[in-house]
Parts: structure tokens; C-alpha cells; sequence
């Protein structure tokens, strides 16, 4: 080592210039996905409906989602849709599936939080479980176990 350089190293024995460089890098990051996220609504918001081809198509260049002036962002038939997703990969952002939102055809938020936040439903089970082993009391028949229909 250079006796020139000193690390100054905090409570997480991580050094310092690491940390400034990670969080201007996280920093820079979400700038950049914001500005993408304005342009991606305003791509949205200023589409042309044309409804005899069953078709969008941009009024607008937008240079950072790579659209031009009258490309289809949208149609029905044989048609791969430009994704927010795949924008963000362009742009080497780093895991950007935390920007997008989960996929609605796939389950969308609670199917998202069911499977990777939550453990299962372990409590609705455990409850379950011990519901089925308690055996309710005795009770006495209502109506002496006549049913609806009885004669005095």
C-alpha cells in the first residue's frame, strides 16, 4: 500500500469512499429513472389511437426511451409491446425489476407479497390445525333432537 492513501474505515468496517460512491451511484440512478418514468407517462398520455389498424403510435421523439415520431408503441396482432423493463436494462440500470411493477397477468401485488414477502399461510394453518383438534362440549340437542317437524 501507498503510504500516501489512508482509508478511513466507520463502525461497518466498510470504507468511507465506498459508501459516498454507492449512494451518489443509487442517487444518480433513481434521477434517471425518474426522467425515464416522465417520459414513459408522457409517451402514454400523447399517443395517437388509430382505430382502423388497431394500433397506438408516439407524436412525439423521446431520445431516452429510444421512440421516434411515429413508431407503433402498441397493437393487437403479432405486435412484441416496448416494456418499461427492457428500457431500464438499456440504460444499465442496476436490478431494475425494483422499479417496475410485478406483472398484473402474473398475480400482480398480492401475489408478489403471498409468495416472496409473506412465509405462506403458516398462521392459517397452525389455526386450522388447532381448531380441528378442540372438540367442541356436549351440547344438549335443540328442541330435544325432535328437529322442525314434531308433533306434541
Amino acid at each position: 500500500m501507498e503510504e500516501g492513501v489512508k482509508l478511513q474505515v466507520n463502525n461497518d468496517s466498510v470504507p468511507e469512499a465506498c459508501v459516498d460512491s454507492y449512494e451518489a451511484r443509487m442517487k444518480a440512478q433513481k434521477k434517471l429513472v425518474e426522467s425515464l418514468k416522465i417520459q414513459w407517462k408522457l409517451l402514454w398520455d400523447e399517443r395517437f389511437n388509430d382505430k382502423i389498424r388497431a394500433e397506438d403510435v408516439s407524436l412525439n421523439d423521446y431520445t431516452a426511451l429510444s421512440v421516434e415520431k411515429g413508431t407503433v408503441i402498441h397493437a393487437n396482432r403479432d405486435f412484441k409491446a416496448l416494456t418499461f423493463k427492457e428500457i431500464l436494462t438499456q440504460h444499465l440500470v442496476e436490478n431494475p425489476d425494483r422499479f417496475v411493477q410485478p406483472d398484473a397477468h402474473g398475480g400482480g401485488w398480492a401475489k408478489f407479497v403471498k409468495t416472496n414477502i409473506t412465509n405462506g399461510n403458516s398462521r392459517k394453518k397452525e389455526q386450522s390445525l388447532q381448531s380441528a383438534n378442540k372438540k367442541p362440549g356436549v351440547h344438549q340437542p335443540k328442541k330435544g333432537g325432535r328437529g322442525w317437524l314434531h308433533a306434541t
